[in-house]
C-alpha cells in the first residue's frame, strides 16, 4: 500500500515538470525495485542534466562557425571579439583566401587565412574582415582535463544542413605526451577544427579527427587537440609574420608541459633543432605551475649561448607578459607580475633570434 507520505510525493510532482503517469503506471513494479523518492531523484537527476547541455549549448554555439573553402568546409570556433577564429589546419589545407565562414545565425562573412600552427600540429586561424563585438568562447585552464568529465561538441558535420550541432559525451583518455583528448561526445566530417567544451562551456579541445578500424564501419574514436597545444598557437599569433604556408611537418615528440617548482630551483634545458619554433624560427620550450590569485612570481631565465625570451600565459591562454632583455647591459630575461587568478600558467621559454640554440636555466620563485 502507498502511504500517505508517498502519496503526498507524488501529489507533488507537477512542480517539478514531471508527470504523476511515469511513477504510477505500474505501482507493482515500482514497490518492488524503487521507492517513489528514488524515481523522483533520478528524474531530477535526468533534468539537471538535460538543462546542462541546454545551457552549455544556447551559451556556446553563437561562437561557432562553419568555415567553408574552394576546396572543403568544415568548423571553428571565435575566440577574440574582433573576429579570430581557430579551426584545423587540414580544414584549411589548399584553400585561397578569403574563406567563407557561415555565423550561428547563418549570416555569410568573409575571412583571411592569418596563420598555420607549426611542428605537425593540426591548428590554423582566420579572421572575419571587419568584424567587432563577435561572441567568443572562453578557454579552459590548462592542465584542467580530466578523464571522466564531461565533454560537448559543436560543429557542422556533413554540410550546412547540419551547422551547429551539439552532442555529448565524456574524457576518455588524454596523451599528454601526444596533446590530445580523447572523447567519446559523436562528431562526424566537417566536424573538424570544432570546439570541446566543458560543463562550464569553456574550450578544452579542438575536435581534429576520427580514428576509425576496419570492420567499425562510422564507428570510431573522437580525437581533440588539448588547450594546452591551442595556448603556445595563440601567443604566436600575435606576431606580425605567421606563416601563410600550410605545408605540415611531423608532430615532434618534446611538446609536452613540463612543470616549474615555485622554490626558485633552477630547471636546466637546451633549445635547438627539434624543438617547437614560434613564426619567425625561434625555438622554444613549455613550461608550466600552478599560480594563486594574488600570489607575486618572479620568473627568471638565463644563458650564456642564446638571448633568453620569455613569454607567460594566463589559465585562459591569453598572455600576461613577456620580456626579452632585463637591461640595456642584461640580455637575460626577468618577469616579476602578480597573478589575477588561481590556476595552471604556462610560460615559454623563447630564444629571441631565429634558429638560435644553446643551454639555459629557468626558476619561479614565489614570493
Amino acid at each position: 500500500m502507498w502511504n500517505k507520505i508517498s502519496l503526498l510525493i507524488i501529489a507533488t510532482l507537477p512542480y517539478f515538470g514531471l508527470t504523476f503517469t511515469a511513477i504510477a503506471a505500474d505501482k507493482t513494479v515500482a514497490k518492488a525495485n524503487h521507492s517513489p523518492t528514488d524515481i523522483i531523484a533520478q528524474n531530477l537527476a535526468q533534468n539537471s542534466a538535460e538543462q546542462e547541455q541546454i545551457r552549455i549549448y544556447e551559451q556556446a554555439s553563437p561562437a561557432v562557425v562553419m568555415i567553408q573553402t574552394n576546396r572543403s568546409s568544415g568548423s571553428g570556433f571565435i575566440v577574440s571579439s574582433d573576429g579570430l577564429i581557430i579551426t584545423n589546419e587540414h580544414v584549411l589545407r589548399g584553400a585561397t583566401s578569403p574563406v567563407t565562414i557561415v555565423l550561428a545565425n547563418e549570416q555569410k562573412v568573409s575571412a583571411d587565412i592569418v596563420g598555420f600552427a607549426e611542428n605537425g600540429l593540426d591548428l590554423a586561424a582566420v579572421k572575419i574582415r571587419g568584424a567587432s563585438n563577435l561572441p567568443t568562447l572562453p578557454l579552459a585552464n590548462a592542465g584542467s582535463i580530466r578523464v571522466g568529465q564531461s565533454a560537448y561538441a559543436i560543429g557542422s558535420p556533413f554540410s550546412a544542413e547540419f551547422q551547429n550541432s551539439f552532442t555529448a559525451g565524456v574524457v576518455s583518455r588524454v596523451d599528454t605526451r601526444r596533446g590530445l583528448i580523447q572523447h567519446d561526445a559523436p562528431t562526424n566530417p566537417g566536424n573538424s577544427g570544432g570546439p570541446l567544451l566543458n560543463s562550464q562551456g569553456e574550450v578544452i579541445g579542438v575536435n581534429t579527427e576520427i580514428v576509425t578500424y576496419e570492420g567499425m564501419g562510422n564507428i570510431g574514436i573522437s580525437l581533440a587537440i588539448a588547450i594546452d597545444r591551442l595556448q603556445p598557437f595563440l601567443v604566436a599569433l600575435g606576431q606580425d609574420n605567421a606563416p601563410r604556408s600550410s605545408q605540415r611537418q611531423q608532430p615532434r615528440a618534446n611538446n609536452q608541459v613540463q612543470g616549474l617548482p615555485l622554490n626558485g630551483q633552477a630547471i636546466s634545458g637546451r633549445l635547438g633543432s627539434g624543438d617547437n619554433t614560434l613564426p619567425d624560427n625561434s625555438y622554444y620550450k613549455i613550461y608550466g605551475f600552478e599560480g594563486k590569485a594574488g600570489q607575486r612570481v618572479t620568473i627568471e631565465m638565463s644563458s650564456q649561448e642564446v638571448d633568453p625570451t620569455l613569454f607567460l600565459l594566463k589559465p585562459d591562454g591569453s598572455k600576461l607578459a613577456e620580456n626579452d632583455d632585463i637591461s640595456p647591459n642584461n640580455p637575460n630575461a626577468r618577469i616579476t607580475v602578480t597573478l589575477p587568478a588561481t590556476g595552471v600558467y604556462l610560460v615559454l621559454a623563447n630564444a629571441f633570434e631565429p634558429g638560435e640554440s644553446g643551454s639555459y636555466t629557468i626558476r619561479v620563485t614565489a614570493q
